[in-house]
């Protein structure tokens, strides 16, 4: 297995492991999008609070020139902290949501 595939399957394999845990209250789904074509995987919440509509995303990470690059973080503890758990390099690994002047003192790769 390529690394590309490797980072494709590790990336599945923790946002299904968030998904799979239910959500606290509300009707609310926690769902995954798997682009391969494109290399995007979200995880998005969507269903009913009551009567207030949920539907927002949780984690976005796109693969860019074999780089994961974390554009939405909306996990607690931080979804790349899973990514080097899992076997992904730091230096493989963009904070994206972070401006790009501050990357730099993140222990990530800057771009």
């Amino acid at each position: 297995m390529d690394t590309l595939d490797s980072y494709r399957q590790i990336t599945e394999k923790i946002l299904s492991e968030y998904a799979a845990v239910p959500y606290a209250y509300g009707e609310i789904q926690t769902e995954v999008v798997f682009d391969r074509k494109n290399d995007r995987y979200l995880l998005v919440n969507v269903g009913w609070d009551g009567d207030r509509r949920v539907h927002g995303c949780i984690i976005h990470i796109d693969i860019i020139n074999n780089k994961l690059w974390i554009q939405r973080d909306g996990t607690q503890h931080g979804i790349a902290k899973d990514l080097t758990e899992a076997g992904i390099p730091e230096n493989h690994i963009v904070l994206g949501f972070r401006e790009p002047e501050l990357r730099q003192y993140t222990g990530y790769a800057v771009a």
